[in-house]
């Protein structure tokens, strides 16, 4: 699997910084955190990237959704129970009826891992284009790629 891209695994670059809480149950026999427990801390950035920097909650009507259509997480270097960590999220790209966000979970200060999501919007259960809002709050959430971060 190839690593990736070292933009991406930048704090700065990502508009969200959420410290979450590692807790003893997320170890495992090398007491380091478990690779479940580090995919649950990134879907918990996910949901509160989403809900309270993007504002999806709001925007959303009763027969709107959204649904992961592929999580992908790349584990990069141990991370310890009892510190916390610092989730950095951003969006990535936005299409028609998904977007990509990504974000990494930072230890103190060393990158443990990197997480990319496609989800979809969806109406009345059938993947529906982006409202417009919803596209600008996402545009405005982007990770910022450019250089000179």
């Amino acid at each position: 699997m190839a690593k990736p891209d070292p933009l991406l695994l930048d704090p700065a670059r990502y508009p969200a910084h959420l410290e979450l809480t590692t807790r003893f149950q997320d170890l495992d026999w090398n007491l380091h955190l478990n690779n479940v427990p580090i995919a649950a801390l990134f879907e918990d950035a996910r949901a509160r990237y989403h809900w309270t920097t993007i504002g999806l909650r709001e925007m959303m009507r009763a027969e709107e959704r959204t649904m992961n259509a592929s999580v992908t997480v790349d584990y990069l270097a141990e991370m310890h129970y009892p510190a916390p960590v610092v989730a950095h999220v951003g969006v990535l790209s936005v299409g028609r009826t998904s977007w990509t966000v990504c974000g990494i979970l930072a230890q103190e200060e060393k990158i443990g891992a990197f997480m990319r999501a496609i989800v979809v919007f969806t109406r009345k259960g059938t993947p529906a284009p982006l409202p417009d809002p919803l596209r600008e709050a996402l545009h405005g959430g982007q990770v910022r790629l450019e250089s000179g971060v």
